[in-house]
């Protein structure tokens, strides 16, 4: 039984190096490296924090590509500001 729980681990973690090792070769093509990542994750959060209430925790920003190079946020909403 062991076995199987390794066996579906690894597939996890592979799966898991994969999608980072394609962040990062998407990130070095656009020219686009983590702290600029990171810098374009705490804009988006200040703006849009003068409107909605984000749960800043939960906040994620990256660099996709299929076709073309695309950004992906996901910014859970807590509340809209009135």
């Amino acid at each position: 039984m062991m076995f199987f729980k390794n066996l579906f681990r690894k597939k996890k973690s592979s799966s898991i190096a994969k999608k980072r090792l394609q962040i990062l070769l998407v990130t070095d093509r656009v020219g686009c490296n983590p702290y600029t990542t990171e810098a374009i994750k705490k804009d988006l959060i200040r703006v849009l924090s003068k409107y909605i209430d984000v749960d800043r925790e939960k906040c994620s920003v990256e660099i996709c590509h299929d076709s073309i190079p695309y950004l992906l946020a996901n910014i859970p909403i807590k509340e809209v500001k009135v």
